[in-house]
């Protein structure tokens, strides 16, 4: 599948003017990507949990203007209006117009709010943006012609989210791994057979009932805004001296979860995603100009972490995102005294000793 095939060819002339909400999760990587190409291609796989209660809820009105040259919309966080991000949705809206040639007839009112902190580490950019894309997707459903795009592709609920998410991805690379769940897979690879750099996939082999409702439990070490944005950090991989061999390491820890994920390997399992963690903010502190995203109480949690399993032999590992937030992973059958621990020994190093409790989700919701 190519980009032509996400061009329509069959819309309608007709305008309604009409109103849609998605909510849509966040999710967190377990084989991270670092580095991407032009038109936000990875330049290696992931695959991450869709999370759960960590999600934007997006209201997108739309009516018709007289004006078709430009783009008009405005956006609202929380009820408050937020120009700032104006400039970073036009971005979005000139990469996908040649796919929605409809956005600029509307005047659009994006209303959207979070469940989670704003860039705090927790992939807001995925969510809110993956619901925008399916916004805007219930848009182009309601004035297609038919029930068929070009090259005779049913307009399914299969086209749907690898559109919406193909779209999403144009918005930010991470959010077209939050339309489905429960394990997404974005980056095409010799491992996941219909593995695509355009769009998320859902991960299409066996999986150890172990991982069906896995925790995560995230501690906000740190709630402000990161001081270097992901896209600026993505950016360094270019000329970066260990990146080639970072992009070849994602493609053969892809090919280890897929055993671990069958087999339901935990001790492996909680080695690969420390190291995939690691390895991000490794890359983070090795490019030029170097940066650090970790806080020095993200240290004394995962310090904690590795003292408590030492103890204890539960299976408790963290994972990162490109932040200073800790994302605390275990098993349900195993929540009771891991509950226990992070809120006797770990929220005192959260930022007022806020935490999410948060476990694997199925995607995205029509609201």
């Amino acid at each position: 599948m190519t980009e032509q095939h996400f061009i329509p060819k069959n819309l309608s002339e007709t305008r309604p003017d009409g109103q849609v909400a998605w909510e849509s999760p966040s999710n967190i990587a377990l084989i991270k990507y670092w580095g991407k190409r032009k038109n936000q291609i990875p330049e290696n796989p992931s695959i991450s949990f869709t999370l759960s209660n960590c999600k934007t809820i997006t209201t997108l009105s739309y009516k018709v203007k007289e004006n078709k040259d430009t783009f008009s919309f405005d956006v609202f966080l929380d009820g408050e209006k937020k120009d700032v991000f104006k400039a970073k949705i036009k971005t979005f809206f000139e990469r996908i117009y040649v796919y929605l040639p409809f956005i600029k007839d509307y005047h659009l009112v994006i209303e959207t709010k979070n469940t989670f902190p704003h860039s705090s580490g927790i992939a807001s950019s995925a969510s809110g943006m993956s619901a925008l894309a399916l916004c805007l997707m219930s848009v182009e459903r309601k004035i297609s012609d038919s029930d068929v795009t070009l090259s005779g592709v049913e307009r399914s609920e299969n086209y749907f989210k690898q559109k919406a998410s193909f779209l999403a991805r144009l918005g930010s690379g991470s959010a077209c791994r939050s339309i489905e769940g429960d394990l997404i897979v974005w980056g095409e690879n010799k491992v996941v057979d219909g593995s695509s750099d355009l769009f998320g996939t859902k991960y299409p082999y066996k999986v150890h009932d172990i991982f069906k409702d896995y925790q995560d439990t995230i501690l906000l070490v740190d709630k402000g805004e990161k001081q270097v944005s992901s896209t600026v950090g993505h950016n360094l991989m270019f000329g970066h001296p260990y990146a080639e061999n970072r992009f070849q390491q994602a493609h053969d820890n892809l090919e280890k979860m897929k055993t671990i994920l069958e087999t339901g390997n935990l001790e492996e399992f909680n080695a690969l995603v420390e190291s995939e963690a690691l390895t991000l903010h490794a890359m983070m502190m090795t490019s030029m100009p170097y940066f650090i995203l970790m806080k020095p109480n993200t240290l004394k949690v995962i310090n904690a972490i590795w003292d408590f399993r030492e103890k204890t032999r539960l299976p408790i590992s963290f994972t990162l995102d490109a932040g200073a937030n800790v994302h605390v992973l275990y098993p349900k059958r195993d929540a009771v005294p891991i509950m226990e621990f992070i809120k006797n020994e770990l929220i005192v190093y959260c930022q007022n000793e806020h935490f999410i409790c948060d476990q694997i989700g199925w995607g995205a919701k029509h609201l």
